[in-house]
Parts: structure tokens; sequence; C-alpha cells
């Protein structure tokens, strides 16, 4: 049997990927888990540095990336299995993790599926993309982090008419408003991530995660909160060996050769 999320690495660079096209890549409970095994994998393996997270769309006459959660799950009574402890929602939404992950959208990122989309760190996608919460449609709201996420993405303005029309925002409107960070041809998003992956990785893994640390945590935390962070990643990072190694590299105008240590 086909695993319903699929795990493989590539370097420093794990590829994960929804493999349900069958079903528009929606959300059950075999997705969230095994999307939640996926990202601790990848945690846990000290080579992978990144994760790109992308989704099977074989055979769909309109590419789907997600179509959120599955609502014939969810009418049968199996709504709770699509959302685990430590993950929320898909096993990913609110998920706590140290290592960047890229999502890759060649087709219709709708609801929990774009909702799984705000919860990554960076877009790339193709021009035949969108990012909608269609919730409403369907007497719900995007409990999944949409309905505050979408706005720090987009703003105020774009993200009220987003959520309370249902209708998506295209791929060219979401990388003008900053949600998507590459705008790629249809079918070129995945090596346009990892081209992404590439350039990150070319840099010091532990630098990239306390970076990203404090990013993520600015929507939230005061400045003072902020600060703290910074100074304890900024001690953590010159007690390092990789801060030697990026020194000497410089020093000897050579690329430098990071351990994660």
């Amino acid at each position: 049997m086909t695993d319903i999320v699929q795990y493989e690495t590539r370097q420093r660079v794990a590829l994960i990927t929804l493999n349900r096209p069958e079903a528009r890549n929606a959300v059950n409970g075999e997705v969230a888990d095994g999307l939640e095994a996926a990202v601790d994998r990848m945690e846990a393996d000290p080579d992978v540095w990144i994760g790109i997270l992308s989704a099977n769309t074989d055979g769909q006459s309109s590419p789907v990336f997600c179509a959120g959660a599955d609502l014939k799950a969810v009418n049968s009574g199996q709504g709770a299995t699509l959302a685990t402890e430590r993950g929320g929602f898909a096993g990913f939404v609110y998920r706590e993790r140290r290592k960047p992950i890229i999502v890759a959208v060649d087709g219709l990122a709708t609801a929990g599926g774009c909702e799984i989309v705000l919860a990554a760190d960076l877009v790339v996608a193709s021009s035949r993309s969108a990012f909608g919460l269609a919730e409403v449609k369907r007497n719900l709201i995007a409990a999944a982090g949409g309905l505050f996420r979408l706005p720090r993405a987009v703003g105020r303005a774009a993200a009220m008419e987003a959520i309370l029309t249902g209708e998506p925002i295209p791929a060219t409107r979401a990388h003008a408003l900053g949600l998507v960070s590459r705008l790629t041809e249809p079918g070129q998003t995945l090596d346009e991530a990892f081209r992404l992956a590439d350039q990150i990785t070319s840099n010091a893994p532990l630098a990239v995660w306390a970076s990203r640390e404090i990013v993520v945590a600015a929507d939230t935390a005061d400045d003072d909160t902020l600060r703290a962070m910074s100074d304890r990643a900024m001690g953590t990072l010159m007690r390092s060996d990789d801060l030697g190694e990026g020194l000497t590299a410089f020093i000897e105008k050579r690329p430098p050769v990071w351990t994660g240590r």
C-alpha cells in the first residue's frame, strides 16, 4: 500500500508529500497521523536541516494541493481524528518545531489546506494556485489558524474579504500581498522549492533555526520577550563550533563546512 504521506530525504532536505490525489489530498485521520510522523522524523534527523511539503496532484483535472478536512470523515463522526494532540489539524498547524518548512503549492489550497500553507514558513506557488478559506460556505469557521494567520500574511482587508466571501486569493495576488515568497510557472514549484532550500542550507543551521524561532514568535510576543530570545540565541551561537568555522572560512575565503554544533 502506498503511503498516504510520503517521506524521503535529498541531502539536507526532507521532502514530505501528501499523497491522496483521488480525494484532492483532503485530510483524514491517516493524513493527520502521517504528516505528524513525517515532521517528527524530520526534526529527529540531525542530517536534515529543512523540509519541503508538497502534494501529489496526479490525475486531477484541476490540481488541488489540499482541499482541507475530509468532509466525509467529518460527516461520519470521525472529525476528531483529523487533528492530533501535539499538531492540531492535520497533525501540523500547531506543531512546534525547530526546522523551517517550505510549502510547494501547485494548485488550490482551500480551507484546512490553506491553513496548512499558513503554518509553513515559506511558500513557493505556481501561477495556477489559489489560497482560500471557504468555511463560511459550509457554516464553519477557519478554526485551525486561518482566521488569525491569514491577516498577518496578507493584511486585514484582503484577509477579511477572503474569509467572509469564501473566495480564494489567486497566487499572483497572494505573491503581491506577501503570502507567496516565490511565484513559478505550473509544474515548477517543487524544483523552485529545492532551489530555495539549497540556498537556506548553505547557511549555518543553528543560526537559521534560531532566526526562524524569533521571527515566528514575533507574531505574538512583546519586544522584551523577543529581545531576551535574541540574547539567548546569540549566546548559544557564540559558544558553538560553527561560529569558529564560519569565521575561519571567511578569513580563508572558502565556503564553510557546517556541522550544526
